[in-house]
């Protein structure tokens, strides 16, 4: 159980104001899990300003180290080609096969008043999500994640700010995922052990 210590009151949604000299703590109890469907084992989808767009169907994978953005975002956020630098390592996608990334892209993620600098991975594979960010962003904004309580919890302004999940768009995307179609020739492949 995560338990929260969040001092003095409620100043709005999604916030709780502490004192200067008081450092707040992040944390989560039964109460944040008021609207949510319970019990669940939902991925923890939110939207977040990207590049100065608004972007829903971003995934929070807290067990990664790298935040991945899929092309049908890049191409939507109208980015060329030379706007990647160079990434050599290879990755592997949900479905098992290796992915050589187009590149790699700096690019700025607002949640409130906070801006992080995040370097996205472009891959061209399917995904129902548009992004995904992991734990290079949690870092660098000092927030915590909870899929049971479906929010994002970070500091700002001597406050608790929250992001929360959209269940709706989670089960929307694991229902894409169940229904896509692998390409042939990788299911063939995998098939004969290759």
């Amino acid at each position: 159980m995560f338990v929260a210590r969040l001092p003095v009151g409620d100043f709005g949604q999604g916030s709780k104001r502490v004192r200067p000299d008081t450092q707040p703590v992040l944390g989560f109890s039964d109460e944040d899990k008021i609207r949510t469907i319970q019990p669940h084992d939902d991925a923890l989808v939110i939207t977040l300003r990207i590049g100065g767009y608004d972007v829903k169907r971003v995934m929070v994978d807290q067990g990664s180290t790298i935040e991945i953005m899929y092309s049908d975002l890049y191409k939507g956020l109208n980015l060329k080609p030379d706007d990647l630098t160079p990434y050599n390592s290879p990755l592997v996608s949900f479905e098992g096969r290796v992915v050589t990334p187009k590149g790699q892209i700096r690019l700025p993620v607002q949640t409130g008043s906070e801006v992080v600098e995040v370097n996205f991975i472009i891959v061209d594979v399917y995904s129902p999500y548009t992004a995904i960010v992991a734990k290079p962003w949690l870092h660098t904004l000092g927030a915590v994640s909870s899929t049971l309580h479906q929010k994002v919890k970070y500091p700002s302004e001597w406050q608790v700010c929250e992001i929360r999940g959209d269940q709706s768009a989670a089960r929307q995307c694991l229902v894409a995922v169940i229904q896509h179609k692998p390409e042939t020739k990788f299911l063939a492949k995998a098939e004969r052990g290759l």
